[in-house]
């Protein structure tokens, strides 16, 4: 599969923001910085997940150049055993971002487990071959580290915490990351992409993995025709 032959069906819709400042990377969700950012759910369980339903909120603004992401994560049965830079963090318990800046071009999966650890690939091709893919990119650890981190779990949790725990993720996105994969973007305000937000806990006791815009039947989240729309507002909003 190509990006030429990916579908362009966008099932859902969300407005980022313009940032009036840079919120504080301290993963404070009730901060007056992000007052005026949209709050998504990702909601929508595959079929294969068990009972535990945690809800998960997602907000992103941007400033023109930077994407401001935080998640907020009423969980249970947590666990974070990947701590090393592009671990399959899917297996702990996750929140995911996928991003697709060009219509012409890859889609970027930024997983990030509750201790920050992250995973970080370009895509170009997601048809799988075994856990890889036919075409994509792991991103340079040294590239990767423009991506500035908050998680307000320790980097290791092991054993499981069974009890109940809201957890947050929030974390900074300069432009310059993407465009050292898919060439220049612009200023963000007025662009339109297409992108999913994603919570699991594939090695969890209580596996389940959940959506923002729902993936169909098949358990795959690297598929780009279900991904939703991001609208940039502009300054003047």
């Amino acid at each position: 599969m190509s990006f030429s032959s990916w579908p362009e069906r966008k099932a859902l819709r969300y407005v980022v923001t313009m940032a009036p400042k840079a919120p504080p990377l301290n993963g404070n969700w009730q901060d007056d910085s992000w007052a005026d950012a949209r709050v998504g759910s990702v909601g929508s369980f595959h079929p294969q997940s068990t009972v535990h339903r945690p809800r998960t909120q997602f907000r992103v603004m941007h400033s023109g150049d930077v994407l401001y992401v935080i998640f907020r994560v009423e969980d249970q049965f947590v666990r974070s055993r990947r701590v090393a830079f592009q671990e399959h963090v899917s297996d702990d318990s996750c929140v995911e971002f996928f991003a697709r800046p060009r219509p012409d071009r890859g889609y970027f999966n930024f997983e990030i487990n509750c201790g920050g650890t992250m995973l970080l690939y370009y895509i170009e091709d997601p048809t799988r071959e075994g856990r890889a893919f036919v075409r994509y990119t792991a991103v340079e650890e040294k590239v990767a580290h423009a991506v500035r981190i908050f998680h307000s779990m320790p980097k290791e949790v092991n054993p499981e915490v069974e009890t109940p725990v809201t957890w947050i993720i929030q974390y900074e996105i300069p432009l310059v990351l993407f465009e050292a994969y898919v060439g220049a973007i612009g200023k963000l305000g007025g662009q339109s992409w297409t992108a999913n937000f994603f919570k699991c806990g594939e090695m969890t006791s209580h596996p389940h993995w959940a959506s923002w815009s729902p993936i169909g039947e098949e358990l795959n989240f690297h598929q780009p025709q279900f991904f939703g729309s991001l609208e940039f507002e502009g300054e003047s909003g």
